[in-house]
């Protein structure tokens, strides 16, 4: 092996990123237009983790369930009732922050193309149709919620194949876990492309405008993440939580910040799932569906920046309609897609409950694609790495219950 192979070897996956992130930011500062060219790496990294993510979810959770024993405890159920409880709280926390320190948006008159859905049912219906998709077209599509259904299904079917069947199911896991380890370590090369182009291209000038709207959004999340989460786990594992929150903000938060995808973190999720030494069969159905339903940071956008558009429009919200803000945050945000701005567009939605018209609604959607550079990239570190934070949490709880 020659000494430069040894030496990565050596060095630590997250060591490796943060050298990468430094050297992009030192990159973008001394020569943008290079920076601009390795942008490529980028993207990538980015295509290749988005192209694994698919057959890695589906073959992964096939896999789990066709091989799972009758008797095993796979503690999925504690884990969705974390998801739902974290994602409330977020909302909550949300809804007092905004109330604390009110926002103030610049809404023009410009209109957008998007478009976003028309109401709580719609998001609904589309959870539903976007289960019986295609098996083949919800993997060309990354459709997880369809990649999820089938797996299911297709695992269920085959718990009563032959074992030869099964040892197949479970040998092509493998094969896929391997290929996805090989992508990961190309992480700090992609970091590092990703960092250097999106500084060189945007910069941060065009967030000074919304300095005090990004301070609220990102303060909120910071709160859940270092405050919100840690009592959810404190109180589950009934021990110091705070060990496992910041190693899962560090290994898994820092890729989700700069790949700014869900469904592109799910095989870093699965890695460090792996590392934490959780139970596989939870871990490989828990992180899949995490990234579709655990959306923390996504129920903080929409409850942050819908406040903002009623605070600037002064529209006075009372308490009952703030609960009932945070429940329609809580259910929209299971509704957003793992895709980068997946959350924005489901503003209106919450717009909607006080009123505002659909064409100021868009105004506050295309806000937050302009602040998008720090807002969704902090919102996807929250959301990807509560996953694993929450997965955990219920599998140490059920350890420490049988020991």
């Amino acid at each position: 092996m020659s000494p430069v192979l040894r030496l990565l070897n050596r060095t630590s996956l997250v060591t490796q990123i943060v050298i990468g992130l430094v050297a992009g930011i030192a990159l973008a500062l001394l020569a943008p237009t290079v920076a601009g060219d390795v942008g490529f790496l980028g993207k990538v990294f980015v295509s290749a983790l988005k192209a694994v993510a698919p057959i890695l979810v589906f073959i992964l959770v096939m896999a789990s369930i066709a091989n799972h024993r009758h008797g095993q405890e796979t503690h999925i159920r504690p884990i969705l009732w974390l998801y739902l409880l974290g994602t409330f709280a977020a909302a909550v926390v949300a809804v007092v922050a905004s109330m604390a320190f009110p926002s103030n948006l610049v809404l023009t008159s410009s209109e957008t193309a998007l478009s976003a859905p028309g109401g709580i049912t719609e998001v609904l219906q589309n959870l539903l149709l976007s289960a019986v998709d295609n098996p083949v077209a919800a993997l060309l599509n990354a459709n997880f919620i369809g990649v999820l259904t089938w797996a299911i299904g297709l695992g269920i079917a085959l718990r009563h194949a032959s074992d030869a069947t099964r040892t197949v199911v479970d040998d092509l896991s493998k094969g896929v876990t391997l290929i996805v380890r090989v992508v990961i370590r190309f992480a700090p090369l992609g970091i590092f492309g990703l960092v250097a182009s999106t500084l060189a291209q945007s910069g941060l000038d065009a967030l000074l405008g919304y300095l005090h709207l990004l301070a609220v959004l990102i303060g909120c999340m910071l709160f859940v993440a270092l405050v919100m989460n840690p009592l959810i786990v404190f109180w589950k594992i009934r021990r110091n939580p705070y060990p496992l929150v910041l190693m899962c903000l560090r290994e898994s938060g820092i890729t989700a910040f700069f790949t700014r995808s869900s469904a592109a973190n799910i095989p870093v999720n699965m890695a460090l799932a792996e590392k934490l030494g959780l139970h596989e069969d939870t871990y490989s159905v828990s992180i899949p569906l995490g990234a579709t339903i655990n959306m923390a940071g996504a129920a903080i956008t929409i409850t942050v920046l819908t406040l903002a558009a009623v605070h600037t429009l002064g529209i006075t919200v009372d308490m009952p309609t703030a609960v009932l803000l945070s429940v329609v945050a809580a259910v929209c945000a299971c509704g957003a897609s793992g895709v980068a701005g997946g959350s924005l567009l489901l503003i209106p939605l919450a717009c909607s409950l006080f009123g505002i018209p659909s064409e100021v609604a868009m105004q506050v959607v295309a806000v937050g694609f302009i602040i998008g550079v720090l807002q969704d990239s902090a919102e996807t570190a929250l959301n990807s790495s509560t996953d694993v934070i929450f997965t955990a949490a219920a599998c140490k709880a059920q350890e420490r219950r049988n020991a």
